[in-house]
């Protein structure tokens, strides 16, 4: 059984459990914590069981510190990623064409990967103002090649029937769109470089967990 002074809610959150789930938990125990286990409800017991199991184990009184890439705002990028580079849309591109939205969720991890920011709560509400990053950039791609179709709502709600995360669609609650940018070759190394600068500048900028950082942005040949 985990033991701690505070339960752990927020780090069930970033895990992917949803709120009303995080409060049960929260509330079973402040229970436990004042009154003991012994009157709690059997499935209430296996509930904690199931949470504390979840949550990363503690050594010497203090959670192990989970690496970037575990984190939930790093793994939710890199499912869509993933995802593309696994779609109808990937298998019908043609040997001299490359998907634009690869390329900027590629160019996205390598800033996290450089800059290793905390991609706490602070971190991840900043970075919502990302979404118009990404979508003013897609649209200088649409513009340079030709436009595909991609279900980025629909491959969530796939996870979704199979795991339990409370991850939100890529391009923003309620946005249904689907357009998939596809550029020639040669006009993809350039967008590259577009998306690196950009993103890599607007996390440096954006993320609060950076504010301190003096790095210098990383070189051209810089990979994870």
């Amino acid at each position: 059984m985990q033991t701690s002074e505070n339960h752990r809610s927020g780090e069930l959150k970033e895990l992917g459990w949803s709120p009303e789930d995080c409060r049960k938990y929260e509330e079973l125990w402040e229970y436990r914590h004042r009154w003991g286990a012994i009157n709690l409800e059997r499935e209430d017991r296996i509930f904690l069981r199931k949470a504390e199991a979840a949550l990363p184990k503690i050594v010497t009184g203090k959670a192990e510190k989970k690496k970037l890439q575990d984190k939930s705002y790093y793994r939710w990028l890199a499912f869509y990623r993933d995802a593309m580079a696994t779609s109808d849309s990937a298998a019908g591109l043609g040997e001299s064409e490359v998907a634009a939205w690869p390329i900027l969720l590629q160019e996205e991890l390598r800033a996290i990967d450089y800059y290793q920011p905390v991609l706490g709560l602070p971190d991840t509400l900043k970075a919502k103002e990302l979404i118009a990053v990404r979508e003013q950039l897609a649209g200088k791609a649409a513009a340079a090649g030709r436009v595909a179709q991609f279900g980025f709502v629909d491959v969530l709600e796939e996870l979704k029937r199979n795991e339990k995360t409370s991850w939100k669609p890529l391009r923003g609650d309620g946005n249904s769109e689907t357009s998939y940018p596809v550029l020639p070759a040669d006009a993809a190394e350039s967008f590259r470089q577009e998306a690196r600068s950009t993103l890599t500048s607007a996390i440096r900028e954006l993320f609060p967990s950076l504010k301190e950082s003096d790095k210098e942005p990383p070189a051209a040949d810089w990979q994870p």
